[in-house]
């Protein structure tokens, strides 16, 4: 669905997984730092908000988008997290290096989910501009961490069992 479609922070409270006593590492790109930031800080806020300890969210940075892959590696490994949400955000310029980024963070970020049993979450906004990506991140779309968080929360819920 189009992000023009949805606001990014409107969910049913009565719909997501409690997260009590669930840990959640939560790793950000520096790069982009106004972006990232906030969108971080709407995925902590959204945690806490169902149920999430403060103690039990691990935050990590990373210098840029593509060191998420890493991170997120690492946070999976250790076999602390029930969920790690990976933010980042690339905006698009004159070179091609936007694609490269986009395309190897999402490779990479998608391998981490097929090869390991901890839900890794896609928090990795691309847009065309800055304004494009103020608006994603607490702006008039809404917050895509708040999105990340409740789809942390479900997967986390929804596959535990398994």
């Amino acid at each position: 669905m189009a992000t023009e479609l949805k606001n990014l922070s409107s969910y049913d409270p009565s719909k997501v997984a409690d997260g009590s006593g669930r840990k959640v590492g939560i790793v950000y790109a520096e790069w982009n730092e106004e972006i990232t930031y906030a969108l971080r800080d709407g995925a902590v806020k959204t945690l806490i908000k169902n149920g999430v300890s403060q103690s039990d969210i691990t935050l990590t940075s990373v210098p840029g988008s593509f060191e998420l892959i890493f991170g997120a590696s690492q946070m999976v490994k250790s076999g602390k997290y029930d969920a790690v949400i990976a933010i980042g955000c690339v905006i698009r310029g004159d070179t091609p290096h936007f694609d490269y980024i986009c395309e190897g963070v999402t490779a990479g970020l998608s391998r981490l989910n097929v090869e390991y049993d901890t839900p890794v979450i896609f928090g990795l906004i691309t847009t065309n501009n800055l304004q494009q990506a103020q608006e994603r991140s607490g702006g008039r779309l809404g917050n895509k961490g708040d999105e990340c968080a409740v789809t942390a929360l479900q997967m986390i819920a929804q596959f535990k069992h398994i």
